[in-house]
């Protein structure tokens, strides 16, 4: 058996990333993609890698965009009257190269295609969202964790068989005044009927990952295994 490794890669891919590999089996492995909010990078989620199920390759993506060093976004934000304002074009642009950089993963690594996950805190739950439900033949689930549905994704969500088997947690904080709670529970009322393989949860807890949480995000990607 060979030893797990925890490397950094990226010149070749889309995206920089960080990666942990299990030991390898007899059979192809899974994959979870974890993506950071506004920020953060790439060694942020990847500290959760020994909360999250064994036997998945873990894969902690870096935004594209440059904030400042060691800070990067997916898409600029700012706020207009008391609203969020995104840059739209960024958030298109990472939506496409997260559905390119899976497929790169899927190569590289010789992934069960089958059994895929992508999710992400606050922006990078946005962008979970976004790709998700758009190119939902590329993920097993996606899990959403403080964040919110862009508006502008709803158009293009792929409604259908390949959504309906889409499986879908979402988590919340019910103190969270970053995203308050109405994001979670509107995007959850939106896409009940389209998606029915949904988990929905919230937590007594502000802007952040909580133990709780991580314990039921745990348990749900076991449960689809």
């Amino acid at each position: 058996m060979e030893n797990k490794i925890e490397t950094t890669k990226g010149e070749e891919l889309m995206l920089n990333y960080k990666i942990y590999q299990p030991d390898k089996s007899l059979k192809k492995q899974g994959l979870i993609l974890l993506l950071h909010g506004i920020g953060s990078n790439e060694e942020d989620l990847f500290q959760l890698k020994s909360s999250l199920p064994d036997g998945f390759i873990i894969v902690s993506a870096r935004a594209p965009y440059t904030l400042s060093p060691g800070r990067y976004t997916w898409f600029e934000l700012s706020h207009h009257l008391g609203k969020p304002v995104i840059n739209a074009e960024q958030a298109e642009k990472s939506r496409m190269v997260l559905n390119t950089f899976i497929s790169q993963l899927i190569e590289r690594y010789d992934i069960d295609e089958h059994h895929i996950y992508m999710g992400g805190f606050s922006q990078g739950g946005i962008m979970s969202y976004s790709v998700g439900l758009t190119f939902p033949q590329k993920l097993a689930g996606i899990f959403i964790l403080s964040s919110r549905l862009l508006p502008d994704v709803k158009p293009l969500i792929k409604v259908g068989p390949l959504l309906e088997k889409l499986r879908v947690f979402i988590a919340h904080g019910t103190n969270d005044n970053v995203l308050p709670i109405h994001y979670a529970r509107e995007a959850s009322e939106y896409l009940r009927e389209m998606v029915p393989l949904m988990d929905y949860h919230e937590y007594n807890m502000e802007h952040r990952i909580g133990i709780e949480e991580l314990a039921d995000l745990k348990s749900w990607i076991e449960s689809g295994a």
